[in-house]
């Protein structure tokens, strides 16, 4: 099991960050460079829980998002082509002083098969450059899109 840690620091609050998390429309993958438009099926969604099909380039996972705690941002792999279920995402937000926020997050990574153990030994070593890259690439779209939208 591979398990990768990564920080940011952004000028979005946590409510707009997890706004963007949350938000499964046809700009996603402007946000999200891993969440290709062709994967994403939103099968149901409420004020604070979605279940989600998304990925990218031959990987999918199905992903139960829990938002209520907005704090503390989950999401449990229910199905992947790849990924067991001990994988996921953890957004931990935590607001500064000086009006930034803190975004901690964890990708955990169980391979359920040849293709999945490959890929998480991948991601962790030469990928998880890849992996930190295209999570500061989606903060720094978060916080244009704050800017467009101000």
């Amino acid at each position: 099991m591979t398990t990768i840690r990564m920080h940011a620091n952004t000028r979005v609050t946590p409510e707009e960050f997890v706004a963007a998390l949350t938000d499964f429309g046809p700009d996603r993958s402007t946000l999200f460079g891993n969440s290709d438009g062709t994967y994403l099926f939103v099968h149901t969604r409420d004020d604070d829980h979605a279940d989600v099909t998304e990925g990218s380039d031959g990987v999918w996972e199905r992903l139960d998002y829990d938002w209520s705690n907005p704090q503390h941002v989950v999401l449990t792999t229910t199905a992947s082509n790849v990924w067991g279920r001990a994988s996921g995402h953890t957004y931990d937000l935590s607001r500064r002083a000086d009006g930034t926020t803190d975004v901690d997050y964890v990708v955990v990574r169980e391979g359920k098969n040849l293709r999945g153990w490959f890929l998480g030994a991948v991601l962790a070593t030469v990928g998880r450059s890849v992996l930190t890259k295209a999570f500061r690439n989606s903060v720094s779209a978060i916080e244009a899109r704050k800017e467009v939208r101000a």
